[in-house]
């Protein structure tokens, strides 16, 4: 554990390995532990930084929800990577983490120069689904400041996007749910209204903008996001889709070593300097 004051708040990373600089990005209810199972393979050729983003694991939870804000979340990001001393890195994110990166790479394209991305959404392009979106994700706030964690992990591992990690072993279940359970109530009510996908500003005009190499990480049962890497791949010109068979949502959870594989292909491919543009299956 490595806390570092970073624009007013504690911002905690785990460091592993060594050589150039790979930072992973966690989703919604996850923390640096996220990654826990797969630096030791990605770290015998990188230096990876797994960060626990605002309101997330041992990263401060303020009471402000504005705190949260993307904008202001992607300030603390490059703030702690010039703390850092990382000028340009590799960058990995998973949902939130993937929205996170995507906002981050768009903000300040030359500290990025390889991208990749775990059920990514560019976000809502419809005002009014996005609003709709919105008053869902304070709903949400509330359940867990009025119900409390347990509800609310109990309801948000019941959605239909998780429903192939009832897949999973027992033990792993476990595991993945006592990491949701060890986060600040404060922090996850807060990141919803101050970053969910309903306040968030949609970024898919941008997406022509990113010219790096970027890879799309999704599941083949995760319908829904299949069909935006689909989209995002037609707008960036060096994106190239990997499609895990037999993985929903998260398939660094429920296939890791065919996730570690994606992973180690495109950053090879990306050293390499192969641009390959075409959808691959691991």
């Amino acid at each position: 554990m490595t806390l570092h004051p970073v624009n007013g708040i504690m911002l905690n990373f785990e460091e592993i390995g060594s050589g150039p600089p790979l930072v992973l990005l966690h989703g919604f209810t996850g923390s640096s532990a996220t990654w826990t199972p797969h630096v030791q393979q990605i770290g015998r050729a990188f230096t990876t930084f797994s960060v626990d983003l605002i309101g997330h694991g041992r990263s401060d939870a303020p009471a402000d929800p504005q705190r949260y804000r993307m904008e202001r979340c992607v300030e603390d990001l490059i703030a702690l990577f010039d703390k850092l001393g990382i000028a340009s890195t590799a960058l990995l994110g998973y949902s939130l983490g993937a929205r996170v990166a995507l906002h981050l790479v768009v903000a300040a394209p030359d500290r990025i120069h390889t991208l990749m991305l775990e059920g990514a959404s560019p976000g809502i392009a419809d005002p009014l689904e996005r609003a709709t979106r919105f008053r869902a994700d304070v709903a949400l706030a509330e359940l867990i400041e009025r119900d409390g964690l347990v509800a609310f992990v109990d309801y948000w591992q019941s959605q239909p996007l998780f429903d192939s990690e009832k897949n999973l072993p027992l033990e792993a279940r476990q595991r993945h749910r006592a990491a949701r359970l060890a986060n600040d109530p404060q922090g996850l009510a807060n990141s919803l209204r101050g970053m969910g996908a309903g306040t968030m500003e949609p970024v898919w005009d941008q997406l022509s903008q990113i010219t790096i190499p970027v890879a799309l990480v999704v599941g083949e049962l995760d319908q829904k996001y299949v069909e935006l890497s689909a989209l995002m791949t037609q707008r960036m010109t060096q994106a190239r889709r990997y499609v895990i068979p037999d993985a929903g949502h998260a398939p660094h959870l429920e296939a890791p070593e065919r996730f570690d594989r994606a992973v180690q292909a495109w950053l090879s491919d990306a050293r390499s300097g192969s641009r390959e543009d075409a959808s691959g299956s691991v």
